[in-house]
């Protein structure tokens, strides 16, 4: 994992809790990037709602509805299926979010590819 970017311990994601800010390359750009912890596993987004291009969280790490069962945008109360990035409600109108490739091992999460991975949820 020497050779990954390093995004956080493990133990910094719980289930349904807080995220992980970080920045990843797009098209020679750096954009905002999200890891959270849902059924056990680490999965990582573009933080952009796909309806207006807003950042998801209403305070840094904040992605999670009350229930911890879908993320959520804090400008306009889209949900997103933590699992997959594809839009539940809103006005996503169908749009997910964009998957980024992160790995966990080691006691560590690290993103795989500096630059965005396939897109998710679509």
């Amino acid at each position: 994992m020497d050779s990954l970017q390093l995004i956080c311990a493990s133990e910094e994601l719980r289930d349904g809790g807080p995220g992980i800010r970080f920045e990843v390359e797009e098209e020679g750009d750096t954009a905002p990037a999200f890891a959270v912890r849902y059924r056990g596993e680490v999965r990582a987004y573009i933080n952009r709602c796909p309806h207006v291009g807003m950042e998801l969280d209403f305070m840094p790490g904040e992605f999670f509805d009350l229930s911890g069962d879908s993320l959520i945008c804090a400008t306009h109360a889209a949900t997103y299926d933590p699992s997959t990035g594809r839009c539940t409600s809103g006005p996503c109108n169908g749009t997910g979010l964009e998957a980024v490739r992160v790995t966990e091992q080691d006691g560590r999460v690290a993103l795989v590819d500096r630059v965005l991975a396939a897109s998710s949820g679509r």
